[in-house]
């Protein structure tokens, strides 16, 4: 495995768990982490022995506080349109392997836009969220606007937003931005427990229902039902769906193809 200046990757079961490696700032999101963070996710990407991915950061304190304040002073205009973290983002949204974040202690700014793009956020009881960009006259860039408003709903994230206030672990879990709470100790094994009960499911199933779903929701519900639709109708077609019928009614454990 390629080793890597600001990330701590390691793959054990199927699941690579990428730890940002930055403790001494909070794990704070510069340009150095995203470029090596886009770097180890294609690696994941090209290699069989990888089925899902986790995020988390590294020592107690965060998971990743916010983008680096230090690089904000140089942003200019360009900086916005190019806009290098929002595409990162979206592609952890979009990424063909589960994501799941491991939020281990604060997540701002950018910390929390990242873990959002991920498909499963499970928080340990210490972690905090929020998105106080504007305490610095600037808006949560990397997709925070719009993935919190879709989580929580508009009138939740409004307040969120231009309040600048956190959410402890149990407000995020009770307001849907979390899906598990976990002891601290707990949380990495628990994020392991959840990938792995994805990786016993269909490859392609997982896949197509992350698409499916994530389309659904930049589209209307008509939309939705067809992509919807036209995924199951592949799905009927693979042999992974005749092996997943096959092994259910001999009552033994599917012997997954990805085909």
């Amino acid at each position: 495995m390629t080793t890597y200046e600001t990330l701590l990757v390691e793959v054990s079961d199927r699941v690579a768990v990428i730890t940002l490696n930055r403790p001494e700032v909070r794990n704070a999101i510069n340009a150095r982490v995203q470029t090596d963070l886009r770097a180890a996710l294609d690696a994941c990407r090209n290699d069989d022995t990888v089925g899902a991915v986790v995020l988390t950061g590294a020592g107690e304190k965060a998971f990743a506080a916010g983008a680096d304040i230090g690089q904000l002073q140089n942003y200019d205009l360009h900086t916005g349109l190019v806009s290098s973290m929002q595409r990162l983002y979206d592609e952890v949204e979009t990424y063909e392997k589960p994501t799941i974040a491991a939020v281990n202690g604060y997540a701002l700014g950018g910390g929390c836009e990242l873990a959002m793009a991920c498909d499963i956020r499970i928080a340990a009881d210490t972690a905090r969220f929020g998105l106080p960009e504007t305490n610095l006259s600037v808006l949560p860039g990397a997709g925070g606007t719009q993935r919190l408003a879709r989580l929580v709903g508009v009138g939740r994230a409004i307040d969120l937003i231009l309040t600048g206030d956190m959410l402890g672990a149990q407000d995020a879990l009770a307001a849907g931005l979390v899906t598990r709470v976990t002891d601290p100790d707990a949380l990495l094994p628990t994020a392991h427990e959840v990938a792995r009960s994805i990786l016993a499911k269909g490859p392609l199933a997982v896949r197509l229902a992350k698409t499916v779903i994530r389309t659904g929701m930049d589209a209307d519900r008509r939309t939705g039902l067809v992509v919807e639709q036209l995924a199951q109708s592949l799905l009927y077609t693979t042999d992974d769906k005749r092996e997943g019928a096959e092994a259910f009614l001999a009552k033994r454990a599917p012997e997954w193809s990805g085909r």
